[in-house]
């Protein structure tokens, strides 16, 4: 529910930001509003139903200076509701979005021994020719993958791990 809430968010806010063509100033202030929202020291500020809304909206302005003013107002609309906690989420929605509109992907790429910077690269630029877009590569390791790699690019999932292929060919021996 929580992970629906943000995506709905986020993509009003992108809609908002995409007319007024400030994308990235939003991604800058939504990361400050959540960044204030998450910090540990004044979680208790925030949580506290003691401390009146327009108090809390007050000590928010003034920690985020310059930030858009429609930002303190999605604070306020969480802050009312009580979903300052999908604050972060809102984040990642909104930055997949943007990304998404910038034709950027996120691979995650699993292998069973770190990836040095240079083959990061190159799998960068592989997937990316492959996908027709640019796509930036985060690297995992999982020593159980035995070797070769997994790839998860959005829902797409590429398993060319040695550990897959052995599995394939024991279940096909096992059905002749």
């Amino acid at each position: 529910m929580a992970k629906a809430l943000a995506r709905r968010h986020a993509q009003a806010i992108f809609q908002i930001a995409l007319t007024q063509k400030t994308l990235d100033t939003w991604r800058i202030d939504l990361k400050s509003l959540a960044q204030v929202l998450s910090d540990e020291q004044t979680q208790h500020f925030w949580d506290n139903p003691r401390v009146r809304l327009d108090n809390k909206l007050s000590v928010l302005k003034n920690l985020l200076t310059g930030v858009n003013p429609l930002v303190l107002n999605l604070a306020g609309l969480l802050m009312a509701r009580g979903r300052l906690g999908i604050a972060g989420d809102i984040v990642v929605e909104y930055e997949r979005l943007v990304d998404a509109h910038y034709g950027i992907e996120h691979a995650e790429v699993v292998t069973a021994v770190p990836l040095d910077e240079a083959n990061q690269q190159r799998l960068s630029l592989e997937l990316g020719q492959a996908l027709g877009k640019k796509v930036t590569v985060k690297a995992k390791v999982d020593p159980v993958l035995i070797g070769g790699m997994v790839v998860k690019i959005g829902d797409r999932v590429i398993d060319g791990s040695l550990k897959a292929r052995l599995e394939n060919l024991h279940r096909g021996l096992l059905a002749r």
